[in-house]
């Protein structure tokens, strides 16, 4: 009986769901609406305010959230307001969430050496959420099961069952002691779409190379928890190099309309 139930359980879960493309054209299935995933990042968001402990620096918050700000409006859709947090914390990491957060450690601005260098990082993230690869993760985790059932899901109704499986899939491996992790198509997609958002929001895009190669040094062999999952940093600044011929002319073209620059605290 049990069997049978989460059969059906399962049949009604993808029944609703979506297949669709990716931006570069790759087949995505989402078994979430963007409601349910942005009340999913929402409480997850939530939950990591509670358990981390904010930046109180008003030099560090205001110079976050300036190229935070100036990523975010560089989207296509610019009726969510974003909501920026600076986490205290020496880890090198940042994420964002759907239903508009953005969460920078403070321990990235030791890696990520200037304004672009963080966007980079920040338009990263955001592309993840951009592309519905949150939904993409969310939705595996769901399909295959992973440590969970079918039946057990509670998103929109009455609160969200397995938040740690959910917060792990959402890249928040740091807060949950376990991960996800995003493919390489993904995280190729997230540094395409990243560099041309921050080329369009006036972010000098070769500062993605310089980025990766500091963040290739950092936190010996390992290196930082958001490389942790990410493909090879040969590959990756072999694929950012090939961007330029196409980012440089979006920053070249958007940097003249930019009007505040982001001064980096001393």
């Amino acid at each position: 009986m049990k069997a049978i139930l989460l059969l059906l359980s399962s049949l009604l879960v993808l029944t609703g769901c979506a297949t669709t493309q990716s931006p570069s054209g790759r087949g995505q299935t989402l078994l979430f609406s963007s409601q349910q995933m942005s009340e999913l990042g929402n409480s997850s968001f939530a939950q990591i305010k509670q358990q981390e402990p904010a930046s109180q620096d008003k030099a560090i918050n205001s110079y976050v959230n300036c190229v935070a700000n100036r990523i975010t409006k560089a989207l296509p859709d610019q009726n969510l307001p974003w909501e920026v947090v600076v986490f205290e914390s020496e880890q090198v990491n940042a994420f964002a969430l759907p239903g508009g957060h953005i969460g920078v450690y403070t321990g990235l601005l030791n890696v990520a050496i200037n304004q672009d260098q963080l966007a980079t990082v920040i338009g990263h993230e955001v592309a993840h959420v951009l592309a519905n690869h949150s939904n993409e993760q969310v939705s595996r985790a769901q399909m295959t099961g992973a440590g969970m059932q079918l039946a057990d899901i509670a998103i929109g109704a009455g609160g969200i069952a397995d938040k740690e499986l959910y917060m792990a899939a959402l890249g928040l491996g740091v807060q949950v002691g376990y991960i996800l992790p995003y493919g390489r198509d993904q995280e190729s997609e997230a540094d395409i779409i990243g560099v041309e958002l921050m080329a369009k929001a006036g972010f000098d895009p070769a500062a993605s190379v310089e980025l990766w190669k500091n963040m290739s040094k950092a936190g010996g062999e390992q290196g930082p928890e958001l490389l942790s999952t990410h493909p090879s940093q040969g590959q990756r600044i072999a694929q950012l190099q090939q961007m330029q011929a196409k980012a440089q002319p979006l920053y070249q073209a958007s940097k003249l309309s930019v009007k505040n620059t982001c001064q980096r605290p001393k």
